[in-house]
This record gives C-alpha cells, sequence and structure tokens, in this order.
C-alpha cells in the first residue's frame, strides 16, 4: 500500500492536541449551561437567541480559534478536523439563521455519517484510507490497515445512530452533555480497545544507523 511521505512540518504536542479538539466542545457546553448568565453580562449574545444558539454562536467561534491555532503551528490542517469544521461553520449559520436547533443537532450524524461511508467505502475499492491519515503515527501491515479501518468506519456510523437517539428522544441540555461527556469518553475507550490490533500487526521499523 502507498503511504504518505514525511512532510517535515512541526507536530503539535499530544497535550496540545487535545486541547484543540476538546477546547470547543467544552465552550459548547459551559455556553449552553450558562447561557442566561451569558446574555446577562455579554448584551451581544442575547441576540442569538436561547442558551443553545449562543452555545452554536460560541462553538462556532471556538472551533474557528482551533483551527487557526492549528494552522499558525502546523501550516496545515488535519483532514477530521477541517471536514468537521466546515459542518459546524455551515449548520451552526442555519441554526442562529432559521432559530432552529436542529441543524446543529444533526452536525454530529452528518460528520460522523460521513466518514463512516468514506471510510468503508475506499475498503469496498481496495484502500484502507485510515493508512494514509495515521501512517506518521505508526505502521500496519496492510491486513492491519484494512482491519482497522473496517472498525472505525463502523464506529463512526455507530456515533451517528447514538447521536441521532439522544437528540430526538432526549433533552437539549442532556444531548449537549452527552455530546461532550458521553462521546468522547466512548471515542477514548474505542481508541485504547484497538491497540491489541495495532500492536499485532505492527511493523518494526529498522533504527537509524543500521543498515535495513
Amino acid at each position: 500500500m502507498e503511504t504518505l511521505e514525511e512532510t517535515g512540518k512541526p507536530k503539535v504536542s499530544p497535550v496540545l492536541k487535545l486541547v484543540l479538539e476538546l477546547g470547543p466542545l467544552v465552550v459548547f457546553f459551559f455556553a449552553n449551561s450558562r447561557g442566561e448568565w451569558l446574555a446577562g453580562h455579554f448584551p451581544a449574545l442575547a441576540e442569538l437567541g436561547g442558551p443553545i444558539f449562543i452555545a452554536t454562536g460560541m462553538f462556532m467561534a471556538a472551533t474557528a480559534t482551533a483551527l487557526a491555532v492549528s494552522w499558525v503551528l502546523t501550516r496545515t490542517l488535519p483532514m477530521m478536523p477541517l471536514v468537521s469544521g466546515i459542518v459546524v461553520f455551515v449548520f451552526g449559520a442555519l441554526t442562529l439563521y432559521l432559530q432552529n436547533d436542529t441543524f446543529i443537532k444533526m452536525k454530529p450524524t452528518i460528520v460522523n455519517t460521513l466518514f463512516g461511508v468514506i471510510l468503508l467505502g475506499g475498503l469496498a475499492f481496495g484502500k484502507p484510507l485510515l493508512g494514509y491519515v495515521f501512517n506518521a503515527a505508526f505502521k500496519l501491515t496492510e491486513e492491519g490497515w484494512q482491519k482497522l479501518t473496517l472498525r472505525w468506519g463502523l464506529f463512526f456510523l455507530v456515533l451517528a445512530v447514538l447521536n441521532e437517539v439522544v437528540w430526538r428522544h432526549f433533552s437539549t441540555d442532556f444531548w449537549v452533555a452527552f455530546k461532550v461527556w458521553g462521546t468522547m469518553p466512548i471515542t477514548i475507550l474505542f481508541t485504547l480497545a484497538q491497540m491489541p490490533l495495532i500492536m499485532k500487526y505492527s511493523v518494526e521499523q529498522p533504527e537509524e544507523g543500521k543498515a535495513p
């Protein structure tokens, strides 16, 4: 399988990367839970509407900030955060313009379905696309990338279905809390659960200074 070449561009530390990914979600949760307080202290935010609309506006701003910081530090934008960010801006704008929170609630469904379909579609054509995304982080055999791509593709679809169930059958506050404190732990646990597969199919790299 062809792999991406190392770009030599600076990498973001794991801690900062986690902050950039979680930061917008934490802002979203805080703004929704403290929406009335924010509206009282910042009249401009009150113009957006109720707490969920204030949270949506701040979520969009935080997402733009995270992408900008990532670009400044690395001069590149990771594909998955970029795609997610675009959907945030489009559906967030629709949410605010139409004053209908259905759009922002559907955003996780759209993003996860898109990622799942792309990964599984790539497998259908013999292309384990996850290998092109994470090849710089670790090396796996062809079979390893195929199995890992299949698992992540199905996992994204499960997240999409889960989001639909939660936002359609529970309150907005519960959905926001689940989006931050439910989806993220589930994703972390799923990621850790893939370590045995990664270890099993890892390809050892020759040490520097030694002949291959």
